[in-house]
Parts: C-alpha cells; structure tokens; sequence
C-alpha cells in the first residue's frame, strides 16, 4: 500500500454525483472524490471542474478517482499521480449504472464541446 499525506481513509464519499452539479442541475463528464473530506466533485476536463475548485478552497491536496475500475490518486501540490493508495470508505465509485457523462437527462447533445 502506498502512503499519500493528506488521505482520510475513513471520510465516506458526499454522494453518487458532483455536488454542485447537482445543486445547480449541471452536469459532469467524470467524477472525483477528495480524499480527505469524501467531497465528490467533477473532473478537470468537466465544464466546472468542481474538484480543482475544492481542493484549491479546502486545502484538501488528494483527489481520487470515483469512476467504476479506476482506483488512482492525484496530488494538488506534489502534481503527482499513484495508480495505488490506501483503500477508502465505500462506495469506491458513483453506480455503475449512471451514465458517463452523467446524470442521465441533464446532458446536452453537445456535450463533447462544452469539455476542457
């Protein structure tokens, strides 16, 4: 297991979708998980890149992936990348079910033009 500062394995994930897409009936292309607080957020290449703007408000520096088969870490300040780290409270991804770009009935046609 790989050690990476600023991980709380036991900060359970705030939801099945970014938060502030769903507060604000947006949308996202992949999701993000902190790994300190549980906050999900969108991706970089997203619209809004709520998970960047989590971490640069909170301090938070680690993001890990919330998509289904992708268990990898990012570091904000290290700008570096762990395929591998401590596992995490469940659930380790949004449901497999919701679709990608998600969620299902919120995405534009266009979505591909509207990415980062």
């Amino acid at each position: 297991m790989t050690e990476i500062q600023g991980v709380d394995a036991g900060a359970a994930p705030s939801g099945a979708g970014c938060t502030e897409c769903e507060s604000a009936d947006g949308w996202w292309f992949h999701l993000r998980r902190c790994a300190q607080c549980g906050h999900i957020g969108c991706c970089d290449s997203s619209p809004s890149q709520h998970a960047s703007r989590h971490a640069a408000q909170t301090g938070h520096p680690v993001i890990r992936s919330f998509e289904p088969g992708e268990a990898w870490f990012w570091s904000y300040p290290a700008s570096q990348f762990y395929e591998e780290g401590p596992a995490l409270a469940p659930p380790q991804h949004h449901p497999p079910e919701q679709p990608v770009p998600g969620p299902a009935g919120r995405v534009p046609a266009d979505w591909q033009s509207h990415l980062h």
